[in-house]
């Protein structure tokens, strides 16, 4: 069992390392401990964990107000986005080259990249950056993302980024923390 998950359990507290905001059925967002399976809710607004989800035994439904049913809206606001200017790595999913990129935003629909590399609409994709802090609960985190390419700019030149080839709009499917040894 590794060291970090036994402190966890010995010591009865966590250092979180959180999932990627997940969906409930109601549509409310929350997150998920990766160490010790903590429910949070998640607020996209202000890219913070809110609350900690208590789960009953005879509780087998999704966190949140799934009892309560709305009506969906017919019109959503775009997602909020996290401007950064992280350097990323990306490549086509099970492939050996990596590409340079840096990351333009951030949001709970996915990355925008402006890479080297134009990939095609539908690719699937790994990416490794360091996680915002907002996100994971951690600093420095580094993630290995799967993701799809669903859009690709053409060669665009940036004048923030002049040597940048094209902007990739990828979604994110899933991602776990890398370990530095």
């Amino acid at each position: 069992m590794p060291q970090k998950l036994l402190d966890v359990l010995s010591l009865g507290h966590c250092s979180h390392e959180f999932s990627w905001p997940r969906r409930a059925a109601d549509g409310y967002y929350y997150q998920v401990c990766l160490l010790c399976a903590s429910e949070y809710k998640y607020d996209w607004t202000t890219m913070r964990r809110t609350e900690r989800l208590q789960r009953h035994a005879n509780d087998t439904a999704t966190p949140g107000r799934a009892s309560e049913r709305s009506r969906k809206p017919t019109w959503v606001p775009r997602a909020r986005r996290l401007k950064l200017a992280e350097p990323v790595r990306y490549r086509v999913k099970n492939l050996v080259n990596w590409y340079p990129g840096t990351i333009r935003n951030l949001s709970q629909s996915g990355v925008l990249i402006l890479g080297k590399q134009n990939l095609p609409v539908n690719t699937l994709v790994e990416m490794i950056f360091a996680m915002p802090e907002e996100i994971s609960g951690q600093k420095n985190a580094s993630v290995l993302c799967q993701g799809r390419i669903v859009r690709s700019f053409g060669k665009k030149k940036s004048k923030h980024d002049p040597d940048e080839n094209g902007e990739l709009a990828a979604t994110i499917l899933d991602y776990k923390f890398l370990r530095h040894n």
